[in-house]
């Protein structure tokens, strides 16, 4: 089984490879962005009729916190446009049946009721932060289905919650919040500051999922042979939701952070900057139905991607600025 992982650089791809790794039956195939850009579509036609994949997980995807999408918002829906069209147009003209695309919660409407289930998609107006983003994800979810639709294909998309541990991005200003506020709370707690300052009230809820846990759901949606989820005779539906059913305040998660990594100062709120969302907790009712369930708690989680950011830095690795 040849399995292209696109995106095995980057924070998921890198943990569904390694899930991947310990599997036999897996013959893996890659390439760094300077060996393919996903956003080329000859060199990714190229690619695939080349290396011909019996399957592809699209893991590829700009992404960013709500300054990232404010700064750079036609960079991340014509980036994010055009790597989801290449990788799944030119994995069909190469006899692909089965990819699996990810996508992110921030496809549903601004307001959709919460707990937020798979039908909510397209009822409503998105959060204006990351409308181009979600915009270019929504886009991606209906050509997968619109392939299945036309040539019987087996193209699936998942709908993770925020992710979030090794291989994140730790920049201050691009990075997503959980990441950017470890980044934060670190550096103050070893310059010695006396506060920290949260952007909006704090009081939005957010649902976090270990990166991990995104790679063992990716892997059981994608069914390999042999396993149980690989012939389920019901209907693959449009996407399935993927998180843990739980979520938490931004000044709570901020909180526990600062815990983790021993800042002891003061946590304020600018109410002047945006909040984004008021709430983001997906349904993840069909997921768990067909057998899948998170394993890493938001406690642990956070300990453990603490851990693997003080290791970096020991070994002088560079955490990613964009």
């Amino acid at each position: 089984m040849r399995i292209f992982v696109a995106g095995h650089n980057g924070m998921v791809g890198g943990a569904i490879l390694r899930q991947l790794q310990t599997d036999d039956r897996v013959t893996l195939l890659t390439a760094t962005r300077a060996e393919l850009d996903l956003t080329n579509q000859a060199a990714v036609h190229e690619f695939m009729q080349d290396q011909k994949p019996d399957q592809v997980i699209l893991a590829a995807a700009r992404v960013g916190g709500i300054m990232a999408n404010n700064t750079y918002p036609a960079s991340f829906i014509a980036e994010n446009l055009m790597i989801a069209t290449n990788v799944i147009t030119s994995a069909y003209a190469a006899g692909v049946q089965k990819l699996l695309q990810l996508g992110s919660s921030c496809i549903y409407p601004r307001d959709a009721a919460q707990p937020i289930t798979e039908d909510a998609l397209l009822t409503g107006t998105l959060e204006p932060t990351n409308e181009p983003y979600a915009i270019a994800k929504i886009a991606a979810i209906k050509l997968c289905e619109s392939y299945n639709r036309q040539y019987g294909t087996d193209y699936r998309s998942i709908m993770p919650t925020n992710l979030y541990g090794p291989g994140d991005n730790f920049h201050l200003e691009n990075a997503h919040v959980l990441p950017a506020l470890m980044r934060r709370f670190h550096d103050a707690a070893r310059q010695g500051l006396d506060h920290v300052t949260l952007w909006g009230t704090g009081t939005p809820r957010r649902e976090f999922l270990h990166v991990d846990d995104m790679a063992a759901a990716s892997v059981f949606v994608m069914g390999l042979p042999g396993d149980a989820y690989e012939n389920h005779t019901e209907p693959m539906q449009s996407h399935i939701n993927i998180g843990t059913g739980e979520d938490i305040a931004i000044r709570e998660l901020a909180e526990l952070i600062a815990e983790t990594v021993g800042f002891q100062g003061e946590i304020r709120c600018d109410t002047s900057k945006p909040d984004g969302t008021p709430r983001k907790l997906l349904d993840t009712s069909t997921i768990n139905r067909l057998g899948w369930t998170p394993k890493i708690n938001l406690r642990a989680g956070i300990a453990s991607t603490y851990e693997w950011f003080l290791a970096q830095q020991t070994s002088g690795q560079t955490l990613r600025a964009s």
